[in-house]
C-alpha cells in the first residue's frame, strides 16, 4: 500500500508497510494514479494517454521504470510483515495504571468526559486503603515487568493531595520489595498548586500534564469554576513556576479545541508566548448535539488550521528556537515497536484505570460504564476474558484500519472514542480518524523537510 499527498509545497509518497517516505516530483505524483502492483512490463497505455499532454512520453516511461525498480527491490508497495504479530501479547502483564484519586473537581469544564469530575457516580475521593490495594494489584498483575507507570488523575487529583503522597510512599516501599520501579505522573488543572505542592510534584513525578486550553478567553469559556468564573488567572502563574523549577524533567501543557476555537493555532501560539514549549492541543470529542462539538462540516476549517500551525511552528524552528507540538511528533527512522504499532495505548490489556472506590476499568474514559467494569480491588475479581478482548482489539481486527494508510501511526485510534461514538471498540471513530490523518500528513511533511535540510 502507498499513500501520496501534497503538503508544505511538496509531493510526498509514503510506502505504508515499510514506513519509507519519498519526496517526488509532479510527474511521479500523477503517474502513481495509474500504478498498481505487480508492476510489470511497460508503462501502462492508460497512463501515457492521460498524461502525455502534460509530460513528455519518454519521461513517463523512464519514471515508470524507476517505480518498477523500487517495487522489485521491495521499497514500494512493500509487504505487510506486521499482521503475524497481531494476536501476540494477549496475556501481556499490566504495566500502566490510571489511579483516579478524586472523582471530584473544583472546576466544571463544559466538555468534561468525566461528567464535570464525578463520572456520574457522585463526588468522592480515594482512601489510602484503596490506593494501597491498587499498588498491590499492579505488583501482582505486572508479572515480570520491571518498569511500571501510575498516573494520578481526576477530577482534580490535588483535591486528595495528602493521600496521593501516601500512595507514592507506599509504592516506593513495594517497588523495592518486588524489584520494580514506578514512574508516577499527575494530570492537574493547577488551581490548587502552591509552593509546597509544586516542589513535591517536581521531586516525585516523572511527568506532569498541565491542563489549559490556550488563550484566556478560550480557556475561560469552557474551563470555569462552579460559580461560572474563569479559571485561567487561577493557575497560569503557578504553571509557569512549576515549569521554571522542573529542570529537565518531563512535562507538557494539554489543551482542547472545540467549535468555539477553530482557530486553535492561535491557542498553541498563545501557550508558546506564555513560555510553554511542550504543547498538546486535542480536538474535543463530544456528541454532535452539543453546541461546542466538532462535526464533519468543520473538517476543511480544521485542516486549514493545521496547515497554518505547521507554518507557524516551522517559522519558530527556522529562527533557531524550540517548540514541540506533540501531534507533530513522528519518528520516521524506527517508530514504535511492532506491538505498539498494532495495539496503541494497551487500553484494557497493558493499561487499566482504578476508580475512586476500587473498581477496575479498561481506561479512565470507561469509568462508570457498568458493562466495561473489569473487576474490583475490594473482592479481588478481574475479568481476564475482557482483558483478552481488548488485547485482540488491534488494527487487523478493526475493518476500517486494515485498509487505512495511517494505521501504523495511530494504531487503531482510541478504543473509548470508538465505543462512545460508534458503539464498538472495533469500529473506527470517523471524525477522529480524519483529523488524525491530517495531523500525520503535517508531521510527515515536517520530518521530510528536516531530512532534506540534513541531506543538503
Amino acid at each position: 500500500m502507498i499513500h501520496k499527498f501534497k503538503q508544505n509545497g511538496m509531493d510526498i509518497l509514503l510506502d505504508v508497510n515499510s514506513g519509507g517516505v519519498h519526496i517526488i516530483d509532479d510527474l511521479t505524483y500523477d503517474l502513481l494514479d495509474y500504478v498498481q502492483p505487480p508492476l510489470e512490463g511497460e508503462c501502462p497505455a492508460e497512463a501515457l494517454s492521460a498524461l502525455s499532454d502534460k509530460y513528455p512520453e519518454q519521461e513517463l516511461r523512464e519514471v515508470w521504470e524507476e517505480l518498477k525498480s523500487l517495487y522489485n527491490d521491495g521499497i514500494l508497495f512493500s509487504e505487510d510483515d506486521y499482521e503475524k504479530y497481531a494476536n501476540t501479547a494477549v496475556a501481556s502483564p499490566i504495566k500502566s495504571m490510571c489511579l483516579i484519586v478524586a472523582q471530584d473537581c473544583n472546576l466544571r469544564c463544559e466538555y468534561c468526559f468525566a461528567k464535570k469530575g464525578d463520572y456520574g457516580q457522585g463526588r468522592m475521593v480515594m482512601s489510602l486503603e484503596t490506593g494501597k490495594k491498587a499498588i498491590d494489584f499492579l505488583m501482582q498483575k505486572s508479572a515480570n515487568r520491571e518498569n511500571l507507570e501510575i498516573d494520578f488523575f481526576g477530577g482534580e487529583p490535588l483535591m486528595n493531595f495528602e493521600v496521593m503522597k501516601q500512595i507514592v510512599e507506599y509504592g516506593r516501599e513495594q517497588e523495592k520489595l518486588f524489584g520494580k520501579h514506578i514512574n508516577f505522573t499527575v494530570t492537574t488543572n493547577g488551581t490548587l498548586l502552591n509552593d509546597e505542592r509544586i516542589k513535591y510534584i517536581n521531586d516525585n513525578m516523572y511527568n506532569v500534564v498541565l491542563s489549559v486550553d490556550g488563550r484566556k478567553c478560550v480557556n475561560d469559556r469552557m474551563r470555569r469554576t462552579p460559580n461560572g468564573s474563569g479559571s485561567y488567572d487561577m493557575f497560569i502563574g503557578k504553571f509557569k513556576k512549576l515549569v521554571a523549577e522542573r529542570g529537565d524533567k518531563e512535562w507538557y501543557v494539554r489543551g482542547t479545541y472545540t467549535k468555539y476555537n477553530l482557530d486553535f493555532a492561535e491557542d498553541v501560539m498563545s501557550l508558546y508566548d506564555e513560555g510553554f514549549e511542550q504543547i498538546s492541543v486535542e480536538p474535543v470529542m463530544a456528541p454532535a448535539s452539543e453546541p461546542y462539538a466538532l462535526t464533519e462540516a468543520d473538517l476543511p476549517r480544521i485542516f486549514e488550521e493545521y496547515d497554518k500551525l505547521t507554518d507557524r511552528i516551522r517559522a519558530i524552528r527556522d529562527s533557531g528556537k524550540f517548540i514541540n507540538f506533540f501531534h507533530f511528533m513522528l519518528d520516521l527512522d524506527q517508530g514504535p515497536c511492532a506491538i505498539k504499532r498494532l495495539k496503541g495505548c494497551g487500553c484494557g490489556n497493558e493499561y487499566v484505570a482504578i476508580s475512586t472506590d476500587g473498581d477496575i476499568y479498561p481506561c479512565h474514559q470507561f469509568v462508570g460504564q457498568d458493562n466495561y467494569k473489569m473487576g474490583s480491588l475490594n473482592d479481588g475479581s478481574f475479568d481476564n476474558e475482557m482483558k483478552k478482548d481488548f488485547a485482540g482489539a488491534h488494527i487487523y481486527s478493526k475493518s476500517d484500519c486494515k485498509t487505512c494508510w495511517a494505521r501504523f501511526y495511530c494504531s487503531g485510534g482510541c478504543n473509548a472514542n470508538n465505543y462512545f461514538y460508534q458503539g464498538d471498540i472495533r469500529k473506527s471513530h470517523t471524525l477522529g480518524c480524519e483529523i488524525e490523518r491530517k495531523r500525520l500528513e503535517c508531521a510527515i511533511a515536517m520530518k521530510a523537510e528536516k531530512m532534506l535540510e540534513t541531506a543538503e
